[in-house]
């Protein structure tokens, strides 16, 4: 949710983020006039009930007939409290409602424009050369007895698939090789909760606009996340932290679920697109005025990580048209896929300076003693998907897989080798 005072104090600044964004900016001006209007229903309501107090204390000083007209005009001064209250009330949740629906504002400096007008910022390694015609991840996933996508689609339906064997030991090799990153750097691990309630995921922006996007529990009103940002943002509603306690770094390894709303007909084949995976996620809480570098370290973190699994990248700055709702600012690492001849994400990370803070009423304590709140940021440090990097990039001909040297010891293998031929 954005800063009413903001608002008010530089209403072109989100006009230029809605442009930016491709969205409405008639919004700002219908959020000045409920706000306007909100306030001045505010004051009129406090006037009569100042005026309602003030004449209480009359009345019990008078008597006769004025005592008489006093009562009288409580009464009407009542009902005058109770309308004028209802209409502010009634103003703020319709400001509240809107508010709602205005994504974050972007940050300076991100690329304008849409889907394509991404900005690379950095390549790290070269595509690898075969002297054979590389396979793709399905046809190497079921050579090494690794990804059973028939079986997960007789089970569960398009879009799921069983990691088996070598998949299976790849997979929690990784994330434990992510998590064993984060607890070095800092991070506090965290098993979260994957079922939550609305106000996590309207809290964090996946309502809305993105609600197609997530599976929900009708009978028990909870969400499936889709990430455990969701979780983790959520973690410290409505609370008040200590300033010197920040920043608070958090990793949380989850299962996530993911409708693929949207998707028909692109990424059918293979396990880059699909309903259920495994992530290690970064989440921070730090001080608004701390979090562009704060972001800066996070992507640091995730290209330390792609560096162990030894593939190709690159690093792009996602364009203000294809920001999420909750994101001032996004950066992906995408790897190279061999067998699509293209780059493809495996990690985002983004700032979402104070919006996520504000709807969840997520505050710090500083030293003065004021109450601000706090900026939240994410970022992906591995899940389910990098196997499609490792196993296209690290390839033989013989359909085994080289094993990256920094994740053998989690893997207990240094070549996957072919289950069937």
């Amino acid at each position: 949710m954005i800063d009413l005072r903001t608002l008010r104090e530089d209403p072109d600044r989100l006009r230029a983020s809605q442009r930016a964004r491709g969205e409405d900016e008639t919004v700002v001006d219908r959020l000045l006039s409920l706000d306007e209007r909100r306030r001045t229903a505010l004051t009129r309501f406090e006037s009569l009930r100042a005026e309602q107090k003030r004449l209480g204390k009359s009345v019990s000083r008078a008597s006769g007939d004025e005592r008489q007209a006093l009562l009288d005009r409580a009464k009407e001064l009542a009902a005058e409290v109770k309308a004028a209250e209802a209409e502010a009330e009634a103003l703020g949740q319709e400001l509240d409602e809107l508010l709602m629906t205005v994504p974050n504002i972007v940050e300076e400096g991100a690329p304008q424009g849409g889907e394509d007008d991404f900005v690379v910022l950095e390549h790290v390694g070269e595509p690898p050369t075969f002297d054979f015609t590389p396979r793709d991840h399905v046809e190497l996933g079921e050579l090494l007895g690794a990804i059973d996508i028939d079986r997960g689609a007789k089970v569960s339906g398009a879009r799921f698939y069983y990691l088996t064997g070598a998949g299976a030991r790849l997979v929690h090799g990784l994330l434990t090789m992510a998590m064993h990153q984060a607890i070095e750097a800092g991070f506090t691990p965290v098993i979260p909760p994957v079922l939550v309630k609305p106000e996590a995921m309207a809290g964090t922006g996946f309502l809305g606009a993105h609600s197609a996007e997530v599976y929900r529990l009708e009978a028990d009103d909870l969400y499936l996340v889709g990430t455990s940002e969701v979780s983790l943002a959520a973690y410290h509603a409505d609370e008040i932290l200590d300033a010197a306690a920040l920043p608070l770094r958090y990793a949380g390894w989850s299962s996530c679920f993911r409708r693929e709303a949207g998707s028909y007909g692109k990424d059918t084949r293979g396990i880059i697109r699909v309903h259920q995976f495994d992530k290690v996620e970064m989440f921070s809480f730090c001080r608004p005025e701390d979090a562009h570098e704060e972001h800066l370290r996070l992507l640091g973190w995730q290209k330390q990580m792609l560096d162990k699994i030894e593939v190709p990248y690159r690093v792009v700055d996602i364009a203000t048209g294809d920001l999420g709702t909750s994101a001032a600012r996004k950066y992906d690492c995408e790897a190279w896929l061999p067998s699509q001849g293209r780059y493809r994400e495996l990690t985002s990370t983004s700032n979402c300076t104070d919006f996520q803070a504000r709807r969840l009423r997520v505050r710090y304590r500083d030293e003065d003693g004021t109450t601000r709140h706090v900026a939240t940021l994410n970022g992906t440090l591995a899940t389910t998907r990098w196997i499609v990097a490792i196993l296209e990039n690290h390839q033989q001909r013989d359909g085994s897989v080289v094993v990256p040297k920094a994740l053998r010891p989690y893997v207990g293998l240094d070549v996957l080798e072919p289950v069937s031929r």
